[in-house]
């Protein structure tokens, strides 16, 4: 099929880069959406979600993230309203440059705000994008205002073990990558 110079893709359809075309109608282009489950936010996030308030210290996170086996917290104020993330890199970097011991060091001083947020319908190559655009690490999954779980690196390599032949060499890799994070 010919495209026409000013065809318009309708994206609100389009959920993942290997798509059927279904329909054409005035240079409108459709896509069906059938994908296989695991390539959905959705399918790899982690609904391990740890919060802590704004006012703990980065000691008290650093502690909760240990005997949580978690990387972030989802800073939260009084409300329990999510403000922002901290991670095991944040109170590293955060306590580790001031002459303050990690106690006396307030989680709000190092989270980040706001947060990445990305919806669970999305596709795992969005998620992937922005968290490169936007130089993160950690991803919350957010439907409406509700907070369903969060995706990492580590959502990632499991989502590539997934796709990948077990012969394949890449998968080696993949999985000695997550045994170091």
């Amino acid at each position: 099929m010919a495209r026409p110079s000013n065809l318009i893709i309708n994206t609100s359809m389009v959920v993942h880069h290997k798509y059927s075309p279904i329909s054409t109608n005035q240079n409108i282009l459709n896509f069906d959406v059938r994908l296989p489950v695991t390539n959905l936010i959705r399918d790899i996030m982690s609904t391990k979600l740890e919060t802590i308030g704004k006012y703990e210290s980065a000691k008290e996170a650093a502690k909760k993230m240990l005997n949580k086996n978690v990387s972030s917290l989802v800073v939260v104020d009084e409300e329990g309203r999510s403000l922002g993330i901290v991670t095991e890199r944040d109170i590293t970097r955060g306590v580790c440059i001031h002459d303050v011991p990690s106690k006396e060091y307030k989680i709000h001083h190092l989270m980040t705000s706001p947060l990445s947020i990305i919806e669970p319908n999305l596709t795992v190559e969005m998620a992937a994008n922005m968290m490169i655009q936007n130089k993160v690490r950690h991803l919350i999954v957010n439907e409406g205002d509700k907070m369903l779980g969060i995706v990492t690196a580590s959502n990632f390599i499991d989502y590539l073990n997934e796709q990948l032949d077990p012969a394949h060499p890449s998968t080696k890799v993949l999985r000695t990558l997550k045994d170091e994070i």
